[in-house]
């Protein structure tokens, strides 16, 4: 089985950390798989760059295997990070939109209603980022942080983003690419043959984060503290409630919205990706008393 990292040319906080990783020993080209598309291979690991936007290519893992028989474990994006703040980042987060109905068009790729496996390097590689960012001198300037689940594209096994943000200036720091390239390095084992996060179905805790802002603080505490590992982590936007009718004054039925399926298609994805593992969901209490007022408990 084979490792695939993907990486896109129109965006220089993907390329950029690709083309610093590339430059690392070991890599050799790689099969052709389509028109557009260039790859490389060094060990189990295969790097894939194509020329589109990093969330359009749906079902790159299924497309790898079919293009050269190999079977891929899991997929690493690299891609750049917006914010309205404009602040430096390097985040990693899981993917999906659970939390859309069949009626309703993904803004960034993704399939409504769908939540990728998530990849177990998360939580792992979110401390693994911390300490080389801080070793290369990138903290306090960046912030490396969670991420809440959002966006595609479409992929079948376990998957990750892994992001500079948060603007032009800095998705082009050579000093970010270098750190993320380490990062794969170091965490895909190809420095000194001891990968970062593989999942050993060793019946440890695995986060399902419910609730809170985007960047999952609250969650992320108990990843940095606790060393958990890192399923979906699901933010008030992705838990849309729809306020129950009211009868003569009163509120009656269950409060609707597509919160339900978006915490059971997540929790679905997360039990799929740590098998054997224990999901302990993780309720933002902020977000927990608002559930609990909408639902009168």
């Amino acid at each position: 089985m084979v490792v695939l990292v993907v990486a896109t040319a129109s965006d220089p906080a993907s390329i950029g950390p690709a083309a610093a990783f590339l430059a690392m020993p070991g890599w050799s080209p790689g099969p052709p798989i389509a028109e557009g598309m260039e790859s490389f291979t060094n060990g189990d690991v295969r790097l894939l760059k194509h020329e589109r936007s990093i969330v359009a290519e749906d079902n790159l893992d299924q497309r790898w295997q079919e293009a050269t028989g190999e079977v891929v474990s899991e997929v690493i994006f690299l891609s750049k990070h917006t914010a309205v703040s404009n602040r430096p980042a390097l985040t990693v987060h899981p993917i999906g939109v659970p939390h859309l109905r069949e009626d309703e068009t993904p803004p960034q790729g993704g399939i409504p209603g769908w939540a990728a496996m998530p990849n177990p390097r998360i939580g792992p590689w979110l401390r693994l980022l911390q300490k080389v960012a801080a070793d290369q001198g990138l903290v306090p300037e960046f912030e490396i942080t969670l991420e809440a689940t959002h966006h595609g594209p479409v992929t079948n096994t376990p998957t990750m983003f892994v992001e500079i943000g948060s603007t032009e200036d800095y998705w082009r720091r050579q000093d970010a690419a270098q750190a993320i390239a380490l990062v794969l390095r170091k965490g895909l084992g190809l420095e000194d043959g001891n990968a970062v996060g593989n999942w050993q179905r060793n019946g440890e805790k695995v986060l399902l984060g419910i609730g809170g802002g985007h960047y999952a603080p609250r969650h992320m505490d108990i990843v940095v503290k606790d060393g958990v590992w890192v399923g979906h982590l699901l933010s008030g936007y992705s838990l849309p409630m729809e306020t129950p009718a009211q009868v003569n004054g009163k509120t009656s039925g269950e409060v609707g919205g597509m919160w339900k399926h978006s915490i059971k298609a997540s929790y679905e994805a997360t039990k799929s990706a740590f098998p054997g593992g224990e999901i302990i969901a993780h309720l933002d209490h902020n977000e927990l008393q608002g559930l609990a007022k909408k639902c009168h408990y």
